[in-house]
């Protein structure tokens, strides 16, 4: 297992978790608004979910699909794992092509490597993932889980 393998792995299982946390909680509270992030849960999901759709869309030259119609929570927990899976694959792709410093235009136009934008996906998740938590912990949701890479390290080792 590679870097990339681990910080795919990591970023998948993570969200998976936070997603998964979430199944019990009521609309009002998918949507109760706070003062961080895209100011509820559930649209704090849907920003991480649509993000790692577009940027695949992107570095493989597809237009991206902006439709957000998946508002329940079952219904984005399905596409995080589609459009995670599409993601990932892309991404194993480039780096088994060793094509991630080669260059694709982004949405400005301008040029960006696929290894920037991959690392940018995973980085950007993790700080939706940190509101999200804090989210979570506002609206008083118990035992909330460690989401960090030494955490899915070991379970993924089968510990």
């Amino acid at each position: 297992m590679d870097v990339l393998d681990r910080l795919l792995g990591h970023d998948d299982w993570a969200t998976t978790q936070l997603l998964d946390l979430s199944r019990d909680l009521t609309d009002a509270q998918l949507d109760q608004e706070f003062d961080i992030g895209h100011r509820t849960l559930r649209a704090t999901f849907e920003h991480m979910i649509f993000n790692v759709e577009a940027w695949t869309a992107e570095m493989a030259g597809q237009p991206i699909d902006r439709r957000r119609a998946d508002r329940p929570l079952a219904a984005l927990r399905d596409r995080h794992e589609v459009s995670y899976a599409a993601f990932a694959a892309f991404a194993r792709r480039v780096r088994d092509e060793r094509r991630l410093g080669d260059t694709f235009i982004d949405e400005l136009g301008e040029p960006m490597t696929f290894g920037g934008a991959i690392i940018h996906v995973v980085l950007h998740d993790a700080e939706h993932r940190s509101e999200a938590t804090h989210i979570l912990a506002r609206l008083g949701q118990p035992d909330l889980p460690e989401v960090d890479h030494a955490l899915w390290d070991h379970i993924s080792r089968g510990g």
